[in-house]
């Protein structure tokens, strides 16, 4: 247990050292990210507009595509390397791999949303101490990481790995999307705990299911 622990850590140890040293995806993903929210905050009228539901749209539409963007540069970036190819030669189970991979991945996107939830909260003039709302972005970040890190190293064995992986997440994440936007809505429009129960839960047990099977699968993603 302890080398499959130093395993999975050595994995997300490289993929952090390499984004200090190059930057070359949470800065794109970053940059991207302020440009979608910025374009919804000059285009719609916040006066006819409920600012709650506004800024949740924003939100994960810059949250969604930014974790696309980063999830696919980051495996094109391995192969592009020989880095798929060299985790495949490692003395270790190919899940070690997809979990260390995972979090790194999930890192990746944590720290762009720590950057974009004060932009928005002012943008919107809305509330950013919001612990449910915190729950929320990390639970649907996971699901995003833990579905978007298998098709990701899927896609990057083709060539249109552009055009592929958006059409295999978007389908499978379709549950994660919905469940974070009305719960995002519901609590910038004042509502708690009550009212966002059953998408927290939907968001919990759709992580659990997709972790678990992503790993399985995973061995068969890198064998391609």
């Amino acid at each position: 247990m302890r080398a499959y622990g130093g395993a999975v850590l050595a994995i997300l140890w490289k993929d952090f050292l390499l984004e200090v040293r190059a930057k070359e995806v949470v800065t794109p993903v970053l940059v991207f990210a302020l440009l979608v929210v910025i374009t919804f905050n000059f285009v719609f009228d916040r006066e006819r507009s409920s600012a709650g539901v506004v800024a949740s749209g924003a939100m994960w539409a810059s949250f969604t595509f930014g974790g696309i963007l980063g999830l696919g540069r980051a495996f094109a970036l391995e192969r592009e390397r020989g880095g798929l190819d060299g985790l495949a030669l490692c003395p270790v189970g190919r899940d070690a791999i997809y979990l260390g991979k995972l979090l790194s991945s999930l890192l990746f996107m944590l720290a762009v949303e720590a950057v974009m939830l004060p932009v928005l909260s002012i943008l919107f003039d809305l509330p950013l101490v919001l612990p449910a709302l915190w729950l929320v972005v990390v639970l649907a970040t996971l699901g995003f990481a833990s579905v978007g890190t298998v098709f990701s190293a899927l896609a990057a064995n083709t060539r249109a790995r552009e055009v592929l992986l958006p059409v295999l997440f978007f389908p499978v994440v379709v549950p994660v999307i919905i469940a974070a936007v009305e719960s995002t809505s519901v609590l910038f429009q004042g509502g708690g705990w009550a009212e966002i129960g059953q998408w927290v839960g939907l968001l919990a047990a759709f992580d659990a299911v997709f972790i678990v099977v992503s790993a399985a699968l995973f061995q068969f993603v890198v064998a391609e």
